[in-house]
């Protein structure tokens, strides 16, 4: 899935064709990925974004009272593809537990040469992969010299690929801990290890603060109904807490040493459960993108206890998104809607 291998078949439409290609969850199941290329990927676009050929604007949202749900609208620009997407994002039932829940993404891509619009797709399989690749690239500019151990908090959709993702920044990584209540997710995250790295294992923990104080690189990917919830003082020197759901509690965040994030502005819209008592978020010591650009630091000692906030940016499923269209329509998958004729 690297440039020099993938056509990019999206711009052999014709030109005054404005059909909308839907792909659908089962057009996209079955195209095969590579998580090294999953992780460049993603890298790319950060690149690109820190180097303002990108635009990435500040994310909508809209949250009932009650907070029964909850719907995201990220509309950005990749610079280096010459695409522009608008990515939906909408989970009702927060409420409720994981089997009752309702969750519905899609990313609608246009090519920005032609005109023309590339697809309409559903965005579930590319947040599956997009979120945990960008953990690992977290991990990779953040994690404590020599890191040995990781623990990951929670077994659903970003839980379960969480740590072959981490295996391909840091493989040297010797000590897997995984925490979670669920058999069926404890399972999948079981397979998902074995499926990318047949001969490693995870090693089920029960005591969540001595696993927390073990663990160079932790990954709280657990859902809004986990009673999980590590604090700061479990944290040994030098350890990188990363936050893509819950599992974290606030003092991890505001006791850290640095805080990066791959976006500030972004912490402040979907980070507010980590506020203190105030109500207030701590500021943003880097920004990933610039780390990985080399122009910002994510790590200054070995000894820094380091909070890092994973929120997803637009320019990374719009990049990684634009990939799997190339490839389903290479294939001929999906559906043509003539939409606007």
């Amino acid at each position: 899935m690297t440039d020099s291998t993938v056509a990019d078949n999206t711009r052999s439409i014709p030109a005054d064709d404005k059909s909308l290609r839907l792909l659908s969850t089962s057009d996209l199941a079955g195209l095969r990925v590579d998580l090294a290329d999953v992780v460049a990927t993603v890298e790319g676009a950060y690149r690109t974004l820190a180097a303002g050929r990108s635009d990435n604007p500040r994310k909508l949202t809209v949250k009932p009272a009650d907070g029964h749900s909850v719907a995201y609208a990220m509309l950005g620009r990749d610079g280096s593809r010459d695409v522009v997407a608008v990515k939906t994002s909408y989970k009702h039932g927060l409420d409720e537990d994981r089997g009752e829940q309702h969750y519905y993404t899609t990313l609608t891509l246009y090519d920005d040469v032609t005109g023309l619009p590339v697809a309409m797709m559903d965005c579930g399989r590319i947040g599956s992969l997009r979120t945990p690749a960008v953990s690992a690239l977290l991990a990779r500019e953040c994690a404590p010299p020599g890191a040995r151990s990781a623990l990951v908090i929670g077994t659903g959709t970003q839980g379960r690929l969480a740590l072959p993702f981490l295996l391909t920044t840091l493989p040297d990584l010797d000590r897997l801990m995984l925490s979670g209540t669920h058999p069926d997710g404890i399972a999948a995250v079981r397979q998902e290890l074995r499926t990318h790295f047949p001969d490693r294992d995870v090693e089920l923990v029960t005591d969540l603060r001595a696993a927390a104080g073990d663990a160079d690189v932790l990954v709280a990917a657990a859902g809004g109904h986990t009673p999980a919830a590590v604090e700061a003082g479990w944290l040994r020197p030098g350890a990188l807490s990363v936050l893509v759901g819950h599992g974290l509690a606030p003092s991890t965040l505001h006791r850290a040493d640095r805080v990066v994030a791959t976006s500030a502005a972004q912490m402040q819209v979907t980070g507010v459960d980590m506020a203190d008592e105030q109500g207030r978020l701590p500021g943003v010591d880097a920004e990933l993108p610039a780390v990985i650009a080399g122009t910002a630091t994510g790590r200054g000692t070995g000894q820094e206890r380091i909070f890092a906030y994973n929120s997803g940016l637009v320019v990374t499923d719009i990049a990684l998104g634009h990939r799997f269209a190339q490839l389903a329509l290479g294939q001929g998958r999906g559906t043509r809607v003539p939409l606007w004729q």
